[in-house]
């Protein structure tokens, strides 16, 4: 079968692999949809560490099961199905707190499984026991249902930050994990939100997607002055940095009103190490958050608001590619104006 692999030499091709079997306590599916994620996008670009190779990558993953094995209960061939990709071991620590998203011993899809940029994927063992394993209504399409674990991922942000109604909200960032975050801080009652975006063609995309929305160029401006005419003076309430920008998570400190909520959302590359004043967060009483993946019932509850339609995720699809053009997808995203792009094998 085809299938896009991370190979020992730091590199990423399409390549023929053996089709996986069903092993014991495990299915394989036939793969319908796999987005590309931005850590997709870092790898292709500067490869990792943190991937086993060789490696079919892509964890952003849904297809039909054609083959279960032994031991494999409640799931039958031909049900569709979504895989929330990190999976905890269920006995540690975080495990046994309910936060398996935090496990001593976590393992993904596309990293230490192979993932679903490929024609089939094995659903390993551990994510059916673990319950990382989520059954697809007839409500939802292939190409939404992909985008439910970078929601979840949002959703588990959010579950710090207690978005309410009055609230003012700042968001670094105007990609598609940006645009979840408005949404969600809408859906949640915020009186405002504001993007901060430098590139005009990501905040244009944004903006023909998302009203109620005020967006600010950084570039030119002091942005604590500009933010401070948007909320009477006093900063926002909550800060996400929805981007890989040690400036941002600057600016999200100047920014915040007096115990304020700050969320550290995008990773940054390196040893990220010196951008926050901790002097900003005492005086301030500023709470800061970090957040890290997402747990299988915040991909279930993704699920279930993109089917119900209280969450529309359908118009950030901007494209749509057949996996032997997966590597003209990544050109497309490093090139183009790409808010989505979705994989699809079949």
């Amino acid at each position: 079968m085809l299938a896009y692999v991370y190979d020992h030499d730091g590199k990423l091709a399409l390549k023929d692999v053996p089709r996986p079997r069903a092993r014991e306590g495990s299915a394989v599916i036939k793969v319908h949809a796999c987005s590309i994620c931005g850590t997709d996008f870092r790898t292709y670009v500067h490869g990792s560490k943190k991937i086993a190779p060789p490696r079919v990558i892509g964890h952003e993953v849904n297809g039909t099961i054609v083959e279960t094995g032994k031991g494999v209960a409640g799931f039958s061939v031909g049900e569709r199905v979504a895989v929330a990709p990190a999976i905890g071991c269920g006995s540690c620590y975080p495990c046994r707190r309910g936060h398996p998203n935090m496990c001593d011993n976590l393992e993904t899809i596309g990293f230490q499984f192979d993932g679903g940029f490929a024609e089939y994927m094995e659903i390993p063992a551990k994510a059916f026991k673990a319950g990382n394993v989520n059954k697809l209504g007839t409500a939802i399409e292939d190409e939404e249902a992909a985008l439910a674990e970078p929601i979840a991922c949002v959703i588990n942000a959010h579950g710090f930050l207690n978005v309410k109604k009055g609230d003012c909200v700042a968001i670094f960032g105007s990609g598609f994990i940006g645009c979840m975050h408005a949404e969600l801080a809408l859906k949640n009652g915020a009186d405002r939100v504001i993007m901060i975006e430098p590139a005009k063609n990501r905040a244009d995309a944004a903006m023909k997607l998302l009203s109620g929305v005020v967006m600010l160029d950084p570039a030119g401006i002091d942005i604590l002055d500009e933010i401070k005419r948007h909320t009477d003076n006093r900063g926002v309430d909550i800060a996400i940095t929805a981007c890989s920008a040690g400036k941002a998570q600057e600016d999200a400190l100047r920014i915040a009103a007096k115990r304020g909520k700050i969320s550290l959302f995008g990773g940054i590359a390196g040893d990220a190490k010196g951008f926050l004043d901790s002097n900003e967060i005492h005086y301030k009483e500023l709470s800061v958050f970090g957040v890290h993946a997402s747990t299988p019932l915040q991909n279930r509850t993704a699920l279930e608001w993109i089917s119900n339609g209280s969450l529309k995720v359908k118009k950030y699809i901007t494209a749509v590619y057949p996996l032997d053009r997966i590597t003209e997808a990544f050109e497309a995203i490093k090139s183009e104006n790409i808010m989505k792009a979705i994989i699809k094998p079949a």
